[in-house]
């Protein structure tokens, strides 16, 4: 109770200045008494000592006033913060000297004004910091001896950030600092802001490290700390059950929104911190001519990937940028965020479906976009394969209203968001996706020939999953390992790529700044995942014993997935471009004329609700889109026996 009231209570400034009054009055009627005593009692007069006694005062608060002392809170005090306390003093010293030396009628000796205002300037110096200091003492040990119940932190490594963490959390109310850890004996033995460093090498280092601190949680100033220890410290730490310990990663500054020490909150770290990889480097003026003071408009602008591509146009300072999507609660957030992110945006959220023509026109009249990333898509494969006529409609007939649109308002760039599923693809989803690319693709490049009449270029991405989108494997598993389990998982062998959210829109906006038109660009995204190993580290992150705490139960290939998603990127499938991390797709290419007759089709089809024929027509278009796990495996083989009579 104590703690808390002296944490919610400050002296009030007002008593400050009193208390540093009267410790000064103190001061200089020690220095006045000295003086008369050394000095001589005929050289200082009793009224004369009552004179200096009342203008040292009256100059002491002067000085208080001008240097705003006592607008400190002692008990934050620094070093640096004594700086305004001593220069008073010593101003005020100056001011004494010079007055005692020019007032004739004092008839006092130099000796005497020199001993006089020199023990004044030590004695007021020595009161006013002790006093400071004893008051930051007591509170400290009644904060550190009251019913203290706070986590105890070790923070990682020895470098500005992390030591700076100390101070960020020497009020806490939640945490308390009991050392510091890191690699190797460097540094072994040392005190670092009055707290000890421990070291280790080895799992039976860290068992020993914990066992003497007793700590129950450690801290890591930085994502990037966090992931560059992510297969020996953090494995350590939540593979010894014998030792619960909390992993936190410290919010950086601009994550406190406003907050004072004591109330800012340390987060668990993420699954996505550890499978995250080295920043991606882009080229960030290029980047910035390419989008800067253009009208952007970002079709799904509110979904995972569309909202990232917002906030990374607002950073770029775009003229204008307009949120196009239907779902109304993701738009209204993503609106609140960029109000209070980025004050001077002009930005529009755009209600609206890419199935209608004729509301994405209304857009277009009204804010006349040049550049126009494509991101709306319905993207879950196993409700794709169960409607595969909305995955047509959104898909594929919103892609061809949005290029169609792009074409017809003189867009300069149209950018396609597209996926690893679209390669080869073994579901419905996958295959929507392949043939938005195809009609973006051949309609840039019956633009190059003169067939059709435009200026846009199209580009298009592909990537894979993307950590921690709406409704991904992450949030999943997360939302199972709160509910305590069981954590599903469709087979032990089912492997993905991954990428987060923001490297994968900057390589977006990296290819559409490379882009010369009509390309499919494809990302590195590194080397694939077990999701069964993902599963378990979650778990043991979360402080439980896989198999023990959290059952992981394996149910089974959904739909049309895939147990190996395709390698993007290989020396047989791309070409390779100036940036490492972007290649170049080889794929066949469409007649326009020929692909607009099959597309109005099969929209056509889609439209009446024929889901056999709607999927039986996407196959004819992309042969190699061939089913798994699906009852549309049928149609395969309906159509391979079709192919073999028209052969014979």
């Amino acid at each position: 109770m104590m703690k808390k009231l002296l944490q919610n209570r400050y002296l009030s400034y007002w008593a400050v200045l009193v208390i540093d009054l009267v410790l000064v009055s103190i001061s200089s009627v020690i220095s006045i008494m000295a003086v008369r005593y050394f000095g001589g009692s005929e050289a200082i007069g009793q009224m004369t000592a009552f004179m200096m006694f009342g203008v040292s005062l009256a100059i002491n608060l002067g000085c208080f006033v001008l240097f705003r002392t006592y607008r400190h809170i002692i008990r934050h005090s620094s070093l640096k913060g004594l700086f305004p306390l001593g220069l008073a003093i010593l101003t005020k010293s100056v001011i004494f000297f010079v007055l005692l030396n020019v007032v004739p009628s004092l008839h006092l000796a130099e000796k005497s004004i020199i001993l006089g205002v020199g023990l004044d300037f030590m004695i007021s110096i020595v009161a006013l910091i002790g006093v400071r200091v004893a008051m930051i003492v007591t509170y400290d040990w009644i904060v550190e001896h009251s019913n203290d119940k706070r986590r105890r932190v070790l923070i990682y490594g020895l470098g500005d950030k992390s030591v700076a963490l100390t101070t960020r959390l020497h009020k806490s109310s939640h945490y308390k600092v009991v050392g510091f850890i890191h690699y190797g004996k460097k540094m072994s033995g040392y005190k670092v802001s009055e707290q000890k460093t421990y070291y280790f090498r080895n799992e039976e280092d860290v068992d020993k490290v914990l066992d003497m601190s007793s700590a129950d949680a450690l801290l890591f100033a930085t994502d990037a700390d966090a992931f560059a220890e992510k297969d020996r410290l953090i494995k350590y730490c939540s593979e010894h059950p014998s030792h619960p310990l909390k992993i936190l990663v410290a919010p950086q500054v601009d994550e406190f929104n406003g907050e004072s020490i004591n109330k800012m909150k340390m987060r668990n770290i993420r699954i996505e911190d550890l499978l995250g990889r080295d920043e991606i480097e882009i080229s960030r003026e290029e980047i910035y001519d390419n989008f800067h003071d253009k009208v952007v408009m970002v079709t799904g602008g509110a979904g995972s990937i569309g909202s990232e591509i917002c906030r990374q146009m607002a950073d770029l300072g775009v003229k204008k940028l307009i949120i196009f999507d239907i779902a109304e609660t993701p738009l209204h957030e993503i609106r609140l965020e960029l109000e209070k992110k980025y004050p001077e945006l002009d930005f529009v959220p755009f209600i609206g479906d890419v199935r209608s023509a004729k509301r994405l026109q209304v857009a277009f009249d009204r804010y006349h976009p040049s550049v126009v990333f494509h991101a709306a898509a319905y993207k879950h494969v196993p409700l794709m394969e169960e409607n595969p006529c909305e995955a047509v409609l959104s898909n594929v007939l919103g892609s061809k209203n949005v290029a169609d649109l792009c074409v017809k308002n003189g867009v300069e760039k149209m950018v396609m968001i597209s996926t690893d599923k679209a390669v080869n693809p073994t579901n419905v989803m996958g295959c929507s996706k392949r043939l938005a690319e195809i009609y973006c693709q051949s309609l840039g490049v019956a633009i190059e020939r003169g067939e059709v009449e435009g200026i846009t270029k199209f580009v298009t991405t592909r990537f894979g999953n993307v950590l921690g989108s709406n409704g991904s494997v992450i949030p999943h598993f997360r939302k199972q390992i709160e509910e305590g389990g069981p954590v599903t998982v469709t087979h032990p062998k089912i492997n993905r790529f991954f990428m987060t959210i923001p490297e994968a829109c900057r390589l977006v906006m990296e290819a559409a700044t490379m882009s010369n038109g009509n390309e499919i660009f494809v990302f590195e995204m590194g080397e694939p995942v077990l999701i069964v190993h993902l599963a378990e580290r979650m778990i043991k992150l979360a402080g439980y014993v896989p198999g023990k705490d959290i059952e992981i139960k394996f149910t089974g290939l959904r739909p049309g997935e895939k147990l190996y998603e395709e390698v993007l990127s290989n020396e047989e499938n791309t070409i390779p471009t100036d940036h490492k991390k972007i290649k170049i797709a080889k794929v066949r290419e469409y007649d326009f004329e020929s692909v607009s007759e099959q597309y109005d089709a099969l929209v056509d089809i889609a439209k009446s609700g024929d889901v056999t024929n709607a999927v039986r027509n996407m196959k004819r278009i992309v042969p190699e889109f061939k089913s798994n796990n699906s009852a549309f495996e049928l149609l395969d083989r309906e159509l391979e026996s079709e192919a073999l009579k028209n052969r014979a």
